[in-house]
């Protein structure tokens, strides 16, 4: 204790002799962040991003009144705490021309969706046989056999691969266009700026019209009509003065909601998470490396913002970023605790070969769900895809890793009797609805995921080394 004591007034004045003034760092940054950052800072910022919502119609989605009123509130957190703000902007398409896109089968039309609003068919739509590969996920030219498809509409499933990659082996084998069958959107069909990349018209039908094809062998008429426009968002971003600005801890959350919802679960608690863990750590701590918070825009429009944001960065910005941690919904109701799977551990994506996850994810899994086992709830591990915030990040070579308690997927019987609640029911039942208020963020479970947050960003905020560290960068 002498000795300690000795080196802590020793670091005392060899500050003062410094000509700026920066805390000192204390002995356990990563320890005293998770015991600052508490259940009641972060309900303070919940309630306020509620008083956003409830003066905006209840919503805060991108391009509202709501979002704007967002975005004044986490700048202004942010300044008061003596961080330099930016509110970057960046340009994204929205429907302009909402049409009418319809599947028409034996004479009866289907409403369907637009898979791009930059794509569509002929003056009068596009009539064609439809054929299915061999295999119906179509993501290569092995999954069609023999089928012949010039000239026809193909019907493949929402499996195995992304929307691009089956509409790319479809036109290469010469269709001219793509129907996919997904009830739900499956994880990984949409991937970042896949609008962009659909050069052939591609709509998505329901089981219910699928069936409908089935039962005719005659051509069907697809008129995809809708069309965009382009409008501008913006993402806040927030960067401590001190640690070395070459080497940038960097942590996200999304700051919109979904249309018609106050997005205070999702994701809500995520910007409540890192605002506090912000005001907390403050504009100018003793860390060796620099501190940076994202919040970003569109994000329920296909994770624009951090696409965008790191499609601006360049090389030299990429290189900056030491690692990328992206925080989800964390107070969910009938909450699970996920941990990305940065060491491929779990059941593997087949969209993310384990080579293309990048090195020190592992080790920024194993810092998070440490903490999380020493709070008493063992964590799963949550598939990395090529969907989320952190996708254009991993996508970048920059290590990344996160933290969420879910949202739609099911809790399984196994999971109820890991972490208590509900089986057969959604970790949070109220995402993307009007319901997703405040009462219904779970103020337990964000009282070990907000700390967990914070503990992470101070960890790597002392030191990118050790057994959790990160490898050189090439």
């Amino acid at each position: 204790m002498r000795v300690a004591a000795c080196v802590a007034v020793l670091a005392l004045v060899l500050a003062g002799c410094t000509t700026q003034r920066v805390a000192e760092p204390p002995v356990d940054l990563a320890g005293d962040l998770a015991d600052e950052v508490t259940v009641d800072g972060m309900y303070t910022h919940l309630e306020r991003l509620t008083d956003v919502a409830n003066a905006h119609d209840g919503s805060r989605a991108d391009g509202t009144p709501g979002y704007d009123a967002s975005i004044d509130y986490v700048a202004g957190v942010l300044r008061d705490n003596g961080f330099d703000v930016q509110t970057s902007k960046f340009e994204r398409m929205v429907l302009a021309s909402p049409g009418k896109p319809t599947l028409t089968v034996g004479g009866r039309g289907h409403p369907v969706d637009q898979a791009s609003l930059l794509t569509q068919t002929p003056r009068g739509g596009l009539s064609a046989q439809t054929v299915r590969p061999r295999r119906p996920a179509g993501c290569t030219a092995a999954d069609y056999g023999t089928a012949t498809v010039r000239g026809a509409l193909v019907v493949v499933d929402d499996t195995g691969c992304s929307v691009v990659d089956k509409q790319k082996t479809a036109t290469t084998a010469g269709a001219v266009g793509v129907l996919v069958v997904s009830d739900s959107g499956r994880p990984g069909l949409f991937t970042p700026g896949y609008y962009q990349q659909l050069q052939a018209p591609v709509a998505v039908i329901g089981r219910d019209v699928d069936a409908q094809i089935r039962r005719t062998s005659a051509p069907v008429r697809l008129v995809l009509d809708a069309r965009a426009a382009t409008v501008t968002s913006r993402n806040v971003l927030a960067q401590t003065k001190t640690g070395d600005a070459g080497r940038v801890i960097m942590a996200g959350a999304r700051l919109d909601s979904g249309p018609d919802s106050p997005g205070i679960n999702d994701d809500g608690s995520g910007v409540a998470a890192l605002l506090e863990t912000a005001a907390r750590l403050g504009s100018s701590p003793g860390v060796a490396n620099a501190v940076r918070f994202a919040f970003w825009g569109a994000g329920a429009a296909g994770q624009e913002g951090s696409s965008k944001y790191v499609a601006g960065l360049g090389v030299e910005g990429v290189r900056d970023v030491a690692l990328y941690l992206n925080v989800e919904p964390i107070g969910s109701v009938n909450a699970g605790y996920f941990t990305y799977d940065g060491d491929q551990s779990g059941q593997p994506n087949p969209q993310v070969p384990a080579a293309s996850v990048p090195g020190g994810s592992a080790g920024i899994e194993r810092t998070l769900a440490g903490y999380l086992n020493l709070a008493g709830k063992r964590p799963a591990d949550q598939p990395l895809g090529r969907s989320g915030d952190y996708a254009p990040f991993m996508a970048a070579g920059v290590p990344i890793g996160g933290l969420t308690t879910g949202t739609t997927g099911r809790k399984t019987e196994v999971q109820a009797r890991l972490w208590g609640g509900q089986a057969g029911r959604p970790f949070d039942p109220n995402t993307r609805t009007a319901r997703d208020t405040i009462v219904n963020v779970d103020r337990d479970t964000l009282g070990i995921t907000g700390p967990a947050v914070a503990f992470a960003i101070g960890t790597y905020a002392q030191s990118v080394e050790g057994p959790n560290g990160l490898p050189p960068r090439n």
